[in-house]
């Protein structure tokens, strides 16, 4: 594929790598002829220096004939306007790193559809969502990394007298737009089928709007799970980002931020988050936060070395499950060594998502699910392409596909068997390893 990236930082430079080592062709556009040349040094890639904001710039870097158009330079704005001249170009394909989450929010303005980019890339807030995988435990992924947030996910464990225990989940009167996404009995993680049977243990995935999520909750089980207690170090972009996925659900969060003026602004944007203003790398103030007692404790500070510190401290104090945000891959074997449970690279996420957006066709991204066993992609839905003969109950859908959301124009929910897709929607596709030969001939054109 030939492939741009705006931007030769530390981003760009780690993306430009990954994307040689795959063997495909990478230009470099960057103001800077210096850090370019850095590059070059090490990399086979062309560069082109200027600004990401320069039609002439991204005409000389070719842009209107690249597969891929990867704005990653240190500013949301130059990253929004490069990324929309770059679709408007030509580029098949054109995404934006921002940091701001205020350009994620599309319940205030959706950016991403007004400069017509089609993803916004937060490492930070894919960051935050691989830890909350971690600390959910049983590998939940997070739809909102993919349908802008307009989709929730919520993992309920049956109960042996529930309403749903042994009843085909065709015949479960749930309300419209709740799906189950996948059942973990023990043994195996599955899509599932209207025939599949749920028992008193399954651990079912449920996908719809929170509101109507909490509707049907009542279905699945009586008693109210205990809570699990989160401490999170740090209340920079990363720990923002976590504590905003887990406040609400199962989790009392509470964040540890030394800078006053960053708690004011945590605090207003956390409503169900405890905000502390004390520096995490002291001893005494992880005790007097009782880190000991807490199920979870994240480091996600800024400097490595911190939550290296703060990991080994939680760990002498008690702490159960520790985890740590390790930007330095020669870090990441020292880690576990010293008994952090799970260190998470920015970098490394990052790579697993170009990985899953350098597609061929129309998937846009896609991340495994269930260790492996299952996908979910997000794709473009192209003219002609089979999917749209018909309402999806009168589809030969592949057993093992799960047409999870639609995102048309200015909404985003779960279909009914009633919808019929239409040519420009973006879905979010659940589907089994074994179907996914079949399931993404739907969506080819002929």
């Amino acid at each position: 594929m030939n492939i741009v990236i705006l931007g030769a930082g530390t981003v760009g430079t780690s993306i430009a790598e990954l994307l040689c080592a795959n063997r495909h062709n990478v230009i470099l556009v960057d103001p800077s002829r210096q850090a370019l040349e850095i590059v070059e040094d090490h990399l086979d890639v062309q560069s082109v220096v200027g600004s990401a904001c320069d039609a002439a710039t991204l005409f000389h870097a070719g842009v209107q004939s690249a597969d891929l158009c990867l704005s990653v330079t240190s500013g949301d704005e130059i990253n929004l306007v490069g990324a929309s001249l770059a679709k408007s170009m030509g580029a098949t394909r054109s995404i934006a790193r921002i940091f701001n989450p205020t350009y994620r929010d599309a319940s205030t303005f959706d950016y991403q559809r007004h400069f017509g980019i089609d993803r916004l890339l937060s490492l930070e807030h894919l960051t935050a969502l691989e830890l909350a995988k971690a600390i959910r435990k049983r590998g939940l992924f997070a739809v909102e990394n993919f349908a802008r947030g307009g989709i929730e996910v919520q993992e309920l464990a049956v109960e042996a007298d529930a309403k749903t225990s042994g009843v085909p989940l065709r015949d479960l009167k749930f309300p419209p737009g709740v799906r189950v996404g996948l059942i973990s009995n023990g043994h195996k993680t599955y899509i599932p089928s209207g025939d599949d049977v749920l028992a008193a243990g399954d651990h079912v995935t449920l996908i719809g709007q929170r509101e109507t999520l909490e509707d049907v909750r009542n279905l699945f089980q009586h008693k109210t799970e205990s809570k699990m207690s989160v401490i999170i170090a740090g209340g920079g972009a990363i720990g923002y980002n976590l504590a905003r996925i887990l406040q609400g659900q199962r989790f009392n969060v509470s964040l540890l931020e030394a800078d006053e003026q960053r708690c004011h602004y945590l605090a207003d944007r956390l409503s169900e988050t405890t905000v502390l203003h004390d520096d995490a790398t002291r001893l005494s103030v992880l005790r007097e936060a009782r880190v000991g007692k807490a199920d979870v404790f994240v480091a996600a500070m800024g400097h490595d070395e911190d939550n290296i510190m703060c990991g080994i401290e939680a760990l002498e104090i008690g702490a159960p499950r520790i985890m740590s945000v390790i930007r330095r891959p020669d870090y990441a074997n020292v880690v576990q060594k010293l008994g952090i449970d799970k260190a998470v690279s920015p970098r490394e996420v990052m790579a697993q998502q170009v990985l899953g957006m350098v597609q061929a066709g129309p998937i846009l991204a896609r991340t495994e699910l269930a260790g492996g066993v299952a996908e979910a992609w997000e794709l473009d839905v192209p003219p002609k392409a089979a999917i749209l003969k018909a309402k999806l109950k009168d589809l030969n859908l592949p057993q093992q596909c799960l047409i999870a959301a639609i995102v048309r124009e200015d909404y985003v929910r779960v279909p009914g068997a009633e919808d019929q897709v239409q040519a420009g929607d973006t879905l979010v596709v659940l589907v089994q390893k074994e179907s996914i030969d079949q399931t993404l001939k739907l969506f080819l054109a002929p």
